[in-house]
């Protein structure tokens, strides 16, 4: 079981860079691991740390006037290949949802089955949001799952998303493809019985 997502209100993170690949969420050096500890510290690693390793003071998630659980990145994030552990990344880091104009899907699939809400809205609505934040690195933004609605709350302004029912129902309830089976576990016994 995992943290159950309802409804999310925090600061952001903003990212708008577009055609972020899986590579540059988490590059392949780091993919020898099997389990999902530690890529949270390994985020973006080549655009946080020079070679070094010492912080690029310039990238996002080394400003401390940026937090919060929510990434807005620019189009098209996630592309490039199919590697799990960029989503491992994103929510290693303390990313709940992630906001963009659009998504590849095996990464939005992903994050979906890692408890990451990947959030799609039209360019309008995520230039406002990148503004918003730009505006004031303390303005917030709302996810409701239950409605699937997201707002801009330094403008008031809300737009509708789209998610699939059966990976909505899994993350109200915290759920993953197992958690979910073991809960229909009587309903399964139930018909095996009655066959």
């Amino acid at each position: 079981m995992r943290e159950k997502f309802e409804k999310l209100t925090s600061t952001c993170v903003p990212l708008p860079i577009e055609n972020v690949d899986t590579d540059q969420i988490i590059p392949a050096r780091f993919l020898k691991a099997t389990t999902r500890e530690g890529f949270g510290d390994n985020l973006f690693r080549d655009w946080r740390y020079d070679k070094e390793g010492n912080k690029i003071d310039s990238f996002v998630l080394n400003n401390p006037a940026y937090s919060g659980n929510i990434l807005v990145a620019g189009k098209n994030f996630g592309s490039g290949s199919s590697r799990e552990h960029a989503a491992w990344a994103v929510a290693g880091y303390g990313f709940r949802a992630v906001v963009s104009s659009f998504f590849a899907d095996i990464f939005k699939n992903n994050a979906l089955n890692n408890c990451v809400l990947p959030v799609v809205v039209s360019e309008e609505f995520l230039q406002g949001i990148f503004d918003a934040v730009e505006a004031d690195h303390s303005n917030t933004v709302t996810i409701d799952l239950p409605e699937q609605t997201i707002t801009n709350n330094a403008t008031g302004e809300s737009e509708k998303f789209d998610i699939n029912p059966y990976k909505k129902n899994c993350l109200m309830n915290g759920f993953d493809d197992i958690d979910y089976l073991l809960s229909k576990k009587s309903d399964i016994e139930a018909w095996e019985k009655n066959r």
